[in-house]
Formats: C-alpha cells, sequence, structure tokens
C-alpha cells in the first residue's frame, strides 16, 4: 500500500509540473505573436517638409548649393512665423539637411514648438541642395548665362523653359570642364540628386513607420525638395517660381507609398503672423 501511494503521489507531481511547462509554452508563444502583430503593423507617416528661410547669399543672388550662409534676420523672422503655425503639429522626428541654414530652419521650428523643443534634430547629408561644383558662390546671373550660351539660346528663353532637370545636367556638363581636383566637389547630375534624396526619404519612412509613425519634421532646400517630389510622384510639376523660403510640402507614407497632399504651402507662415 505505501508502495502504491508513494507512487500516485509522483504522477500527480509529474502532471502538475506538465501542466506548468505547457502553461508556460503557452503564454511564451501568445507573447511571441503579440510581438509579431506588433512589428507588422506599420503606421503611416506624415512629412512636413520645410524650405529653409532666406540666406545672405541669397540676398546677394549667389549661388548656394552644398556652400553655405547663415538666415537673415528677415529669414528667421519668416521660419519662426512658420514654426507657430506648426506649433499644434505633434512631431514624432525630426530631420534636416547637415547645411547650418536647414539646422537652423529646423531648431527654430522646434523651439516654436512645446512638445517637441526637446526632440533631438538628425541631420542628414543626403537632404543637401544640390551641388553646383565650381559655380559655387558665383553670381547665379554667370551660370544660368553659361548654360544659355552652350545651348545657343538667350538667357531669357533659358530661363523661361528651366526645369530642375535639365538645370543639374547642364551644370554638371559644364562643371566637367572648369572643375580642379580637390579644390571642390564636381557638380551632380540630376540623377545623382535625386538617388540620394530617394534613398533618405525611403530610409526614414520606413524607420518611423516601424517605429509607430506620426508626424515627420524635414527641413531642406528649394530645388532638392522640388527634385524629391517630383521623383515620388510623375504628376508632380514644380511651381513656375520655385518654392518659397518656409514654405511647406506635405507628404503621406502609407502602406511603402507616397502622396504628395500639400506643395509650397504658406498658410502655416500666414497663421504664424496672426
Amino acid at each position: 500500500m505505501r508502495k502504491f501511494y508513494v507512487v500516485a503521489v509522483g504522477v500527480l507531481i509529474g502532471l502538475f509540473l506538465l501542466a506548468g511547462c505547457n502553461n508556460d509554452n503557452s503564454k511564451k508563444a501568445s507573447q511571441e505573436t503579440n510581438n509579431t502583430e506588433t512589428s507588422d503593423e506599420n503606421k503611416d507617416v506624415h512629412f512636413y517638409i520645410v524650405r529653409h528661410g532666406e540666406t545672405m547669399l541669397n540676398t546677394t543672388d549667389r549661388v548656394q548649393g552644398w556652400s553655405d550662409a547663415v538666415l537673415t534676420p528677415d529669414g528667421k523672422e519668416i521660419v519662426e512665423f512658420a514654426g507657430k503655425g506648426l506649433k499644434d503639429v505633434n512631431f514624432s522626428s525630426a530631420y534636416s539637411s547637415d547645411s547650418g541654414r536647414a539646422v537652423e530652419t529646423a531648431n527654430i521650428i522646434l523651439d516654436e514648438n512645446e512638445d517637441a523643443s526637446d526632440l533631438e534634430l538628425n541631420s542628414d547629408k543626403r537632404l543637401r541642395e544640390f551641388n553646383f561644383g565650381s559655380y559655387e558662390g558665383d553670381l547665379n546671373e554667370t551660370m544660368w548665362g553659361d548654360i544659355a550660351d552652350n545651348q545657343g539660346i538667350s538667357l531669357e528663353e533659358f530661363l523661361e523653359d528651366l526645369t530642375p532637370e535639365d538645370f543639374a545636367n547642364n551644370v554638371a556638363e559644364l562643371d566637367k570642364e572648369k572643375v580642379e581636383e580637390g579644390e571642390n566637389w564636381p557638380a551632380e547630375d540630376y540623377e545623382t540628386i535625386t538617388d540620394r534624396l530617394t534613398e533618405a526619404i525611403n530610409e526614414i519612412a520606413e524607420k518611423e513607420s516601424e517605429n509607430g509613425g506620426g508626424n515627420v519634421l524635414i527641413a531642406s532646400h528649394g530645388l532638392s525638395i522640388g527634385a524629391l517630389l517630383d521623383s515620388l510622384s510623375e504628376d508632380f510639376e514644380l511651381p513656375s517660381d520655385g518654392l518659397d523660403n518656409a514654405s511647406v510640402s506635405v507628404v503621406e507614407y502609407k502602406d511603402g507609398t507616397f502622396t504628395i497632399e500639400e506643395v509650397n504651402d504658406m498658410s502655416y507662415v500666414e497663421k504664424g503672423e496672426e
């Protein structure tokens, strides 16, 4: 009888241990399933892409691509207005090109937003303006005139039919004869520019979507923003006068697809002026 009792107790203990293991395994499997479901649920991202404020080189009509200049007092003020107009947008992340004028623009906007004032700004050189090579810092009229002469047309004719793609490719072609090794970086053609811009936006979109999505600030440059939007939509048309300083263009990223919602929107500046 004692032997039977010992065996029975042993069997019961074994059953309890087995049941406990099964419960632990079930909980673990359930947790793993929930974690997988969470990681698979990527969220929408709304990009607020802002052109930097006016700079000192803008006021002297100088070529400003990878070269840099600080914002003018007026340039700083209009960005502050944009920041006030965007203050109710709950930004989850912020990015800018590594050029000082874009970094300054992004920081001003974040400073105007109480919920984003402590947000870390991520700088990315892929978001830079076009690189104009040996024309950097020269008068815009000189660069435009060289392109017009190369095409055998007047400056007026060139400016009437100007497209960012033709512009960049012409500068890159002319710069091959002017650039001196070690003095500056060669001017970029349009494909090189759009490749780096789309690489950056795709990487940022995927990262932010996986992290829960939300509103993302990007501060960049007039021609580069136009080229980026052009690469995201076949129907995009750059405004005839380009993008205004401190203008906002809004792009939605959903299910791996970009949709342009607003271009060159100055309503945020107007709202901030009120």
